[in-house]
């Protein structure tokens, strides 16, 4: 039995510098630094996950680090915003930080029931900010530089741009069981049963729009959760069964992994949450050093001379 989607694993995206990815990150969101490896498809490149302080399925962003690499364009066939949840009644403290830090945002505004503030990373990738109902200040957060009744919790969910909602529609709700939350204009709420942490996805219909190009600034894929191996491979049956393209399994080293677009044009990805990102480092020392994958571990020294230079920002 696979069983339902259980919401957002992780959302991948493109940076430039990757110095100024883990200071804006760490230094201004306070997210953790859970793991710092390569991209094992180009491992010239970093892997940068940011996530809480255990780095739960969830509450993760990840970047693949291109230095010099051109600017994406945002558009349809995209997720096109990755947003967070904080705390209640902790947005005015957020635009104050910001502020002071000389960052551009918009808001607070109202978005269904929730309250939103806006903003772009360094660059240019879109993000929010979501005080989430029922998430208090004194629930676990990230140690690092912003207090508790602050600090990011996780991952709200993310907003996907396509030129028709029905075809994405039928298959959050008929394949991965979320729910329909409601519609403002042409953004449409889905929402995953089980109400954890990456449970909301928007769908943005957008007929007239030009199609996006994933570059610097723009999200690569989303992953979305499944506990284990057995509902993984369960779930590669049927979406081969109702005709999409997917990826054989592909071991990541903290999740295995599949790949498909779905119909709108976003590039899914089903990740199990085991083993986890302790698997090669203990919680207290997540992404304290490069890791590698054994099979690049006897090219580290060659790796590591290719690699941009990082300094990790202080608490």
């Amino acid at each position: 039995m696979k069983g339902l989607i259980r919401g957002i694993h992780h959302i991948t995206a493109i940076a430039g510098d990757p110095q100024r990815n883990i200071e804006f990150y760490m230094g201004v969101l306070g997210l953790r630094l859970v793991k710092r490896t390569v991209n094992y498809d180009d491992p010239r490149a970093y892997h940068f996950y940011f996530g809480d302080e255990k780095g739960r399925p969830g509450t993760i962003l990840t970047f693949f680090s291109w230095p010099g690499a051109h600017r994406g364009r945002k558009g349809t066939g995209q997720a096109t915003a990755a947003s967070f949840s904080v705390p209640e009644r902790s947005l005015g403290s957020w635009a104050e930080r910001l502020s002071s830090r000389g960052i551009p945002f918009n808001g607070p505004v109202p978005r269904f029931d929730e309250e939103v503030i806006t903003l772009s990373d360094p660059d240019g990738l879109a993000l929010e900010l979501v005080e989430r109902a029922g998430e208090r200040a004194d629930d676990p957060g990230t140690d690092g530089p912003i207090p508790p009744s602050l600090a990011i919790r996780g991952i709200h969910g993310v907003t996907l741009s396509v030129e028709g909602n029905e075809r994405t529609a039928g298959l959050l709700t008929e394949r991965f069981g979320f729910r329909f939350k409601g519609e403002k204009g042409n953004r449409f709420r889905y929402e995953a049963e089980a109400g954890e942490s990456g449970s909301v996805v928007d769908v943005f219909s957008l007929p007239a729009a030009n199609g996006g190009q994933v570059a610097v600034g723009t999200v690569h894929h989303v992953a979305f959760r499944t506990p284990g191996r057995q509902e993984q491979s369960a779930w590669r049956n049927e979406l081969l069964e109702s005709g999409y393209d997917v990826t054989p399994v592909i071991d990541r080293t903290y999740f295995r992994s599949i790949y498909f677009h779905e119909p709108g044009g976003v590039l899914f990805e089903i990740a199990t949450d085991s083993p986890g990102f302790s698997v090669d480092e203990p919680v207290d020392r997540l992404g304290s050093r490069l890791v590698l994958p054994a099979w690049l571990e006897p090219q580290r020294s060659r790796l590591e001379k290719i690699l941009p230079p990082i300094r990790i920002p202080k608490p």
